[in-house]
């Protein structure tokens, strides 16, 4: 097994965090803040968009069952990555879509991903490729929030499972059982 790790950031990380959990080949995902300037960050500080962090996910996954281009290819599909600095209602820089390269060959292929989904949505593409600064994990309770307290979450309700289904639809070879 070979195992990798990917930060990226597609708006609120409750709902990255369903998708990914939900991948053949993903071991584990945290959510957690980067690209900010404040140290320890918490919650309320991101979501007043006054530290500078996304919302992100950390994903470790084994890379002999899910490459990291196709890891990407599912982020730009299961977001918008076409709406600056929101996602739906979520809107600041806390929810930009980014892609934290942990190297120069993950820089590659984020450069690569960008350009090859750029012709499956009518705008351009707005994700940035930002440097990978300190991860911080959320705090424990956003730990696996759609596997909890998400499904008592009328925002998770609305906005998890369509982005589900269109894993399921779109990437049901790499969907767990």
């Amino acid at each position: 097994m070979t195992q990798q790790t990917a930060i990226i950031a597609g708006g609120c990380f409750w709902c990255t965090e369903a998708v990914f959990n939900d991948v053949i080949g993903v071991s584990k995902v945290e959510s957690g803040y980067i690209g900010g300037t404040v140290e320890n960050p918490t919650y309320k500080a991101v979501c007043a968009g006054t530290t500078g962090h996304a919302e992100a996910i950390r994903v470790t996954f084994d890379s002999e069952q899910l490459s990291y281009a196709d890891l990407l290819d599912i982020f730009f599909a299961t977001h918008d990555p076409t709406q600056l600095n929101r996602q739906g209602n979520d809107v600041g820089t806390q929810y930009r879509s980014a892609i934290f390269p942990l190297d120069a060959a993950q820089q590659v292929e984020a450069e690569a991903a960008m350009s090859r989904n750029q012709p499956n949505w009518p705008a351009p593409i707005v994700t940035t490729i930002e440097e990978a600064t300190t991860w911080y994990p959320a705090e424990d309770y956003h730990q696996e929030y759609w596997n909890g307290e998400g499904q008592r979450n009328p925002y998770c309700l609305a906005v998890i499972p369509p982005k589900l289904q269109k894993l399921r639809k779109s990437f049901a070879a790499r969907v767990k059982g």
